[in-house]
């Protein structure tokens, strides 16, 4: 048809063909230009900081965890990870700079994505077999080669029993971390002494006194140790106030000796200072009442124990919480 047209007139069907053509196709390609900090996105607003911003920098040292340094700081530990787009469970290592106020962080280029043309569906599209479906089959710990699915159980009474769930584990600055499959279970000795105070829930925990010693030093706010002191003596036992995991255990924090710190809920945090002897190690659940240390007098010049709670980061007094005595 083109063959018998002069030149011009064959470059103007030419071009009108083409334009034709690419008006019916509906094809059209989008080019859309997302931020690659996914802060900058809106997808994660940067929240208000739960405690006053200390400012500056923490280049964390052998034996730290995310909690110990928030600790040392008087911050909350979710800011100090949202500063630092740390994601649970909140790995650090030695040497890592860690920023302690949300500003600084700066902006990375934005990432140029291409997004593919979707293809125009027939007018009668035929109906496609179902993609087959693959389950990946559990492996024995032995040869690592897939072991063979059992069958679903029957119901019997030991199916009501729920499942014990495994310990958390908490990453620690120059240390390898446990798969929680590998975390030890927690003692079966471990004794839950009566509290001679009773209990009191408070704040969505149930407190209860952690040393049976007579009350020392009083709360003060403005404390650089912010808590009270309960005296006795060496040995005494040190226990948990509340249900919770242990989120730091050692001596790594100036002015507190031998420590431990329990992570009751995302907003309660207590610590024990000054023990003897620390009985549990980081990752480890512990319940009210259970022994976790024995009073000391390490960072202190006498035997008692230097208790505290933290709210959102913020030392509170614990008369506030603890059972009436």
């Amino acid at each position: 048809m083109l063959m018998g047209m002069n030149v011009p007139t064959r470059l103007i069907a030419v071009s009108t063909l083409a334009a034709s053509l690419a008006a019916c196709s509906g094809v059209t390609h989008t080019v859309r230009v997302e931020p690659a900090n996914p802060e900058a996105a809106g997808t994660r607003p940067v929240l208000p900081a739960r405690t006053q911003v200390p400012g500056g920098s923490y280049q964390v040292v052998h034996g730290d965890t995310l909690y110990s340094i928030a600790f040392r700081n008087k911050v909350d530990f979710r800011d100090l990870a949202q500063w630092n787009n740390i994601q649970p469970p909140y790995t650090i290592w030695p040497g890592q700079v860690l920023r302690l106020s949300p500003t600084g962080s700066g902006s990375k280029p934005a990432v140029v994505t291409v997004i593919p043309p979707k293809p125009k569906p027939s007018a009668a599209p035929s109906a496609a077999p179902a993609a087959p479906m693959f389950e990946d089959l559990p492996t024995t710990a032995e040869s690592g080669k897939p072991a063979s699915v059992p069958p679903p159980p029957k119901s019997s009474a030991s199916s009501a029993i729920p499942a014990v769930a495994t310990s958390t584990v908490v990453p620690v600055a120059g240390a390898a971390t446990q798969s929680p499959a590998t975390q030890p279970p927690p003692p079966p000795s471990a004794a839950v002494a009566p509290s001679p105070g009773g209990t009191r829930s408070q704040g969505g925990v149930v407190w209860r006194w952690p040393a049976d010693g007579q009350l020392g030093k009083r709360f003060q706010s403005g404390d650089a140790i912010p808590g009270i002191e309960v005296l006795g003596k060496a040995g005494d036992p040190i226990r948990a106030a509340a249900d919770g995991v242990v989120v730091y255990s050692g001596n790594g924090l100036v002015g507190y000796g031998e420590l431990i710190i329990v992570k009751h809920n995302d907003s309660f945090l207590s610590a024990y200072g000054h023990n003897r002897k620390r009985l549990v190690k980081e990752g480890q659940r512990v319940t009210a009442g259970q022994q976790i240390a024995e009073m000391g007098a390490t960072g202190a010049s006498r035997d008692e124990l230097q208790f505290q709670i933290r709210k959102d980061g913020n030392p509170v007094d614990p008369l506030g919480y603890l059972p009436s005595k």
